[in-house]
């Protein structure tokens, strides 16, 4: 495995504590750091003994599908550099061949049978359920970690960080509390402390990831009795004509103004009249490419393929389900339709960051503005680009109350 020098680091660090968080700007490829260990754990249980030692390691993610692509990138590794390995997904999705169960007894079941080696693959809201099988694990990996402070998941994540043996919080965006009343990050019992901080200027300098280039622009203001989605059509369409970009991510408002400028005719004749593609996700409407359903495989194959075919000119829109962890390639720009917290941008200015094409030179972070609307907006885009990219430092988010 060729590890670049701060993934090195970052694995060394893992591999001299028992607990601690690990902070990789988005696109530092703090998953193959991840891998790298469990490949090394999962090897230390064969040397220098008779009888094989049962370890279990467990991958947290935020949503099934980051559990399924974190599955499928863990196992590639996994199989070339250790072997077959017992392999199951404790969530309400189903995944290929792999067994997956909620249910507790099962878990407990899969692990007495599988008396080797295991990795377990969960959701951060079905972890509650390894906790009730009563098993020990042995390793368990927090991916984008900052969601294990919501009040749901909490007592789940304190449980593993009382009984795992190692426990390991990988996040670009830590969240910290200001009140006593909730858990953040920076509660070093559960948490631990941060024992690797990749910063950003550092992976640029490298040429790991790109610096963004934020673009803020004044839109015509709503007039009366003026259709809206004709507004909104005319942002993105001028985004791709005056910045040239083949390909884009823009997050919506909503699922309604996503289908909304789906079925405004204009909008999908000016992307065909420039020979752009189009597909979008949501929890409502599912996976569609031109205007086709798609199962959600194919949708995020066809993204990773589009992204790194240097002429292919496409928009992908979404609400908040490409705001983190998913691992495309080739992304140019990103257009804010809607307001987020600094997480959700900071992980979203991620998804245009990453190395693509050759000529690629920066993400173009774009955001629209009038009058008094996108101003909130535009303001902490710039914020989390001074804070990340300029002096260094993660783009922390606190619980106030």
């Amino acid at each position: 495995m060729n590890l670049r020098p701060h993934q090195v680091g970052a694995v060394e660090a893992l591999s001299k504590n028992n607990k601690g968080q690990i902070i990789v700007p988005t696109g530092g490829g703090k998953t193959m750091c991840m891998i790298t260990d469990a490949v090394k754990r999962l090897k230390d249980t064969e040397i220098n003994t008779d009888e094989q030692v049962p370890t279990t390691l467990v991958v947290v993610a935020p949503r099934i599908l980051l559990a399924e692509q974190l599955s499928t990138e863990f196992m590639e590794v996994i199989k070339r550099e250790v072997g077959t390995i017992s392999t199951m997904h404790v969530h309400s999705g189903k995944f290929k061949d792999t067994f997956s169960t909620t249910d507790p007894f099962c878990i407990r079941t899969f692990t007495q049978v599988s008396v080797e080696r295991q990795i377990i693959f969960t959701t951060y809201h079905s972890l509650h359920k390894i906790v009730a099988s009563g098993i020990d694990v042995d390793t368990i990996y927090y991916d984008e970690a900052h969601n294990s402070v919501q009040r749901n998941f909490v007592e789940a994540v304190d449980y593993f960080s009382i009984h795992a043996g190692r426990s390991f919080y990988f996040t670009a965006t830590p969240k910290h509390s200001l009140t006593p009343m909730k858990i953040g990050m920076n509660d070093s019992d559960i948490f631990g402390e941060v024992i690797y901080n990749v910063p950003a200027p550092e992976l640029v300098e490298q040429g790991v990831i790109l610096p963004p280039k934020v673009k803020v622009y004044k839109t015509d203001i709503l007039q009366k009795d003026e259709i809206t989605y004709d507004v909104e059509c005319n942002q993105i369409i001028d985004n791709i004509d005056d910045h040239n970009t083949k390909k884009i991510l823009v997050c919506a408002k909503s699922t309604k103004q996503i289908t909304g400028l789906i079925h405004y005719p204009k909008f999908i004749y000016e992307l065909k009249n420039r020979g752009y593609d189009y597909m979008y996700i949501t929890a409502k409407t599912g996976a569609v490419i031109n205007g086709k359903k798609v199962k959600r495989e194919e949708f995020f194959t066809t993204m990773r393929e589009w992204g790194v075919t240097p002429d292919k000119k496409f928009v992908v829109l979404h609400h908040s389900i490409l705001s983190e962890g998913i691992n495309v390639k080739g992304l140019e720009a990103v257009l804010f339709l809607r307001s987020m917290d600094y997480i959700g941008i900071s992980q979203t200015i991620g998804r245009v960051i990453r190395k693509g094409c050759e000529n690629k030179k920066y993400g173009l972070v774009c955001v629209p503005v009038y009058s008094k609307v996108g101003i909130s907006t535009a303001r902490k885009v710039q914020a989390v680009v001074d804070t990340v990219f300029e002096r260094g430092e993660p783009a922390i988010s606190t619980i106030r109350r």
